[in-house]
């Protein structure tokens, strides 16, 4: 009797094995973010009534409860930098506010006021929220864990009270408590959290297991090797806490002479106002010159020539699926020279599918016929080579007879009756076997792929190739990169060489890193930066979070990425397509370019109001008109980037 193959309900063992119970942080459990929303109220609600003749009475007060809502932790942060004797940007603004409400520029003031509040509360959800994220990877490993003691019962005990040489028993299904090694029973792990291994690996007595791993169909008697508080997923949580807390902070190339360039315009205003005062200049003409210096000199358009085209970029990018962060990150994507790919689910999709079906001779079988016996014996499995093969016989639209009496045994296959016959499905090693078949499924594995032999009635008859397929625009993103950075990028992986060496040679790779752990990931990537290099590092799983905080940069795949990788990453691939990471680079250097540019514009006009106001005298209306059209050119200038043909122009310098 056949049967039409139908969907399966996913079960809840096959849900991604790195996603951790979320832990987030509300938007508005954060007081800047509670602030600087108060700020933007206030600010919209007194821009209409002031454009629209209101009397000043009603819009004036509003502005001034926008200045105190945006404003007042800028300035207490400002205030405390100077205690420090240090002289940051935020305090500058809100003088340089404070100047253009004394002056009568109300509204330019409060606009600066509620663009560096939001700007500050943003920078709080981020860190909020990537904290979250490491803290929720805790999470993976289990709560308690089943101890057996020395009269063989079995006792519940919190996983931190485990110690070395303790024995735990890991049910089918359950996530292994602590790092130790098998000593009995047979099962297969998935410990894609850790290596990126895109299949479960097989486990036997004497093979090391890691704590958040998520055990198969066997049950496992685990030695315990390491406490809760050094097993591998607690050092990743550390490594990841670690780096952030370490990367040389980098910041946009106004600041990097934010504090030079603030005490020079402080004291200059000073000068501004004392000298002329001390010569028996009036004491309002004195204080106008100065006010008139200290709007014309504040950095407002220096601080626009840098973010409109940071911000453009980044919207840009956004509406094609790249997610950058912050516009800190579009400035350090463009310095990267060297780059660190992970391989499954960066290079390629993450996901096991057939590549090859090969009929052994004399089986009488066709390639439809044989994928027939396989996908109905392996259709009761939740095995990833299972639904690999369940899969594969779907695509090709074949209708499945029912299998009877299945079973299912850890690391060597299934076996079920279809059609009257008894059908074996498994590891070539583990089934019964001849030379011909051997010969096959080692052939398969020198290729990289996963070998899976089909026994009818004792008699093998096929093997199938299950390989996880590599993304179509990956080798074609490989030559692009390497003609970014000038150097060929690198292969990191926590796969097993031999599959790492055979991708690699597909996409053009040379210098291959298998085998991975994720400290040695991060090792690699403080290998390449003690050589002056500026590393950027993509992947997607939580073994590659580590490397993602360490690295200059680093960018995470969307819809395959865990949640640690996409909050740890500075910037975010929504659609995975591998193609846009070049073209965000390239991007990225275009939008570098239009800073400096915008630099050079406003230095030209901050220097000649200046120079006028010194040696002449600038009407306050003047000056305020220059500043302002100064604001307004490099702020269309920076707007260049939102338009489709930067994302072209970018696209295909990245193919070069």
């Amino acid at each position: 009797m056949s049967s039409t193959l139908t969907e399966r309900p996913a079960p809840a063992a096959t849900a991604r094995p790195d996603a951790a119970p979320r832990r987030r942080t509300r938007v508005f459990a954060l007081p800047e973010v509670r602030w600087a929303a108060a700020a933007t109220a206030l600010f919209l609600l007194s821009l209409p009534l002031q454009l629209t003749g209101a009397p000043a009475w009603s819009w004036g007060v509003l502005y001034a409860l926008a200045y105190a809502a945006g404003g007042w932790e800028p300035a207490l942060a400002g205030l405390r930098a100077l205690r420090e004797k240090t002289l940051d940007v935020d305090l500058l603004m809100i003088v340089a506010a404070l100047g253009a409400a004394a002056v009568g520029q109300v509204m330019d003031g409060a606009l600066l006021i509620v663009i560096f509040a939001t700007s500050g509360a943003l920078e709080a959800l981020a860190t909020a929220r990537t904290a979250d994220s490491v803290r929720g990877l805790l999470d993976l490993a289990p709560a308690t864990a089943t101890r057996l003691r020395a009269d063989g019962t079995e006792e519940t005990v919190p996983t931190a009270d485990l110690a070395v040489g303790d024995t735990v028993l890991v049910r089918p299904g359950e996530r292994i408590g602590a790092d130790g090694r098998v000593l009995g029973g047979a099962s297969e792990v998935d410990q894609a959290t850790i290596t990126g291994e895109p299949l479960p690996v097989a486990k036997e007595p004497g093979d090391e297991v890691f704590a958040g791993t998520l055990n198969g169909t066997g049950a496992l008697h685990i030695e315990v090797e390491r406490d809760a508080s050094d097993s591998v997923i607690a050092r990743i949580v550390q490594m990841v806490e670690e780096a952030s807390e370490t990367k040389a902070p980098t910041q946009l190339f106004i600041e990097k002479v934010e504090q030079r360039y603030s005490i020079g315009m402080v004291a200059a205003t000073l000068a501004v106002f004392a000298v002329p005062l001390a010569f028996g200049a009036a004491l309002t003409d004195s204080l106008l010159r100065a006010m008139t210096f200290m709007i014309v000199a504040s950095p407002c358009a220096v601080v626009l020539a840098t973010m409109p085209p940071l911000l453009s970029a980044i919207a840009n990018a956004g509406r094609h699926g790249v997610l950058v962060k912050s516009a800190v990150v579009m400035e350090r994507l463009g310095q990267v020279d060297a780059v660190a790919l992970d391989k499954t689910g960066t290079l390629t999709e993450g996901t096991p599918r057939v590549t090859d079906i090969r009929p052994l001779p004399g089986s009488g079988l066709n390639e439809e016929e044989l994928l027939i016996l396989a996908a109905a014996a392996e259709h009761p499995s939740e095995h990833p080579l299972a639904r690999a093969v369940v899969d594969a016989a779907r695509a090709r639209g074949l209708a499945l007879p029912v299998a009877e009496d299945f079973t299912s045994t850890p690391g060597i296959g299934v076996t079920a009756t279809v059609d009257g016959r008894k059908i074996a499905v498994g590891a070539p090693a583990r089934l019964l076997s001849g030379a011909e078949d051997a010969h096959t499924a080692a052939e398969l594995e020198d290729g990289g792929r996963t070998a899976v032999l089909v026994v009818a009635d004792g008699a093998p008859t096929g093997v199938l190739g299950i390989a996880d397929r590599l993304r179509p625009d990956a080798a074609a993103t490989v030559a692009s990169l390497a003609a970014l950075t000038g150097t060929a990028p690198t292969l990191v992986t926590g796969d097993n060489p031999r599959a790492a060496a055979r991708l690699a040679a597909e996409v053009g790779i040379t210098d291959v890193r298998a085998g991975l752990l994720p400290q040695d990931k991060v090792a690699a990537v403080r290998e390449q930066e003690q050589a002056g290099r500026k590393v950027l590092v993509v992947g997607d799983g939580v073994n590659d979070a580590p490397a993602l905080a360490a690295a200059h940069t680093g960018i995470a795949m969307g819809r395959t990425g865990s949640d640690l990788a996409l909050e740890t990453a500075d910037a975010v691939i929504v659609r995975d397509e591998l193609a846009t990471v070049p073209a965000v680079v390239a991007l990225s250097r275009r939008a570098r370019r239009l800073v400096v540019q915008n630099l050079v514009i406003a230095a030209v006009f901050i220097s000649g109001l200046v120079v006028w106001d010194l040696a002449a005298t600038l009407p306050l209306p003047l000056g305020v008109l220059g500043h302002e059209g100064s604001t307004v050119i490099v702020g269309l200038n920076g707007l260049r980037l939102l338009r489709e043909a930067a994302w072209t122009r970018a696209r295909a310098e990245g193919r070069r």
